[in-house]
């Protein structure tokens, strides 16, 4: 018996994956596995997945109904390099013990995680959801492993465009935690977690890539 397509589709993905693909192509490590957080529909994943072999792609996602159309999104394709979604919520304590977990039952199978990636996600979350996310990368990342965020963002305090602004406000009216950050904030928590701001590419639609790399060690 056929599994349900449970798929989901937002139109912004098919928009910006191509200009990602091509950041991502110039700044993820060679090899490894790269872990993306908040994964949403899974259009990235299986856009990004087959296109940046010989890395390795692991969703993963809070949302239930998320994970339902990443696995149906995977069904529907064919990539060896691409893993079935992880229950993955950054605000929770010590989230990167289940990374660490995972990968103790894929010893041969899964490259150490070389880069994590998330796309869309610190505007509409608390921004709990951006300390969770630097303190578990920086346990999980090896030196010069690489961070990567896409979004809108504030610089020097202000807004890139009258429509980011807007956008915010919207946001904001939804939920107060919620908002479109400061580069400068982000980057200082980063700085806290030992990561360095290595490149911020301005992207269609006035959204921003930022490629973290960092710099701690491993004892």
């Amino acid at each position: 018996m056929s599994q349900p397509d449970l798929r989901c589709y937002a139109p912004a993905t098919e928009r910006n994956r191509e200009p990602i693909l091509t950041i991502l192509k110039s700044v993820l490590p060679a090899n490894g596995t790269v872990l993306e957080i908040a994964s949403g529909t899974g259009q990235h994943a299986v856009f990004f997945a087959p296109r940046l072999t010989p890395r390795h792609w692991l969703p993963s996602d809070p949302n239930p109904s998320a994970r339902n159309s990443i696995t149906s999104w995977i069904a529907a394709e064919d990539i060896e390099t691409l893993y079935p979604p992880l229950d993955i919520n950054v605000t929770q304590q010590d989230w990167e013990r289940q990374i660490i977990d995972w990968q103790s039952h894929h010893p041969k199978q899964a490259p150490a995680i070389a880069a994590i990636v998330n796309i869309n996600m610190i505007h509409i979350s608390p921004w709990a959801a951006s300390e969770g996310l630097f303190t578990g990368a920086e346990n999980l990342l090896s030196p010069n492993g690489v961070l990567y965020l896409y979004g809108p963002f504030k610089r020097n305090g202000q807004h890139t465009a009258p429509s980011n602004e807007a956008f915010d406000a919207s946001l904001r009216s939804q939920n107060s935690q919620w908002g479109v950050r400061d580069l400068e904030s982000v980057t200082e928590l980063a700085h806290q977690h030992h990561f360095r701001l290595a490149d911020v590419f301005p992207m269609p639609a006035n959204n921003f890539s930022l490629v973290f790399q960092y710099e701690g060690s491993r004892s």
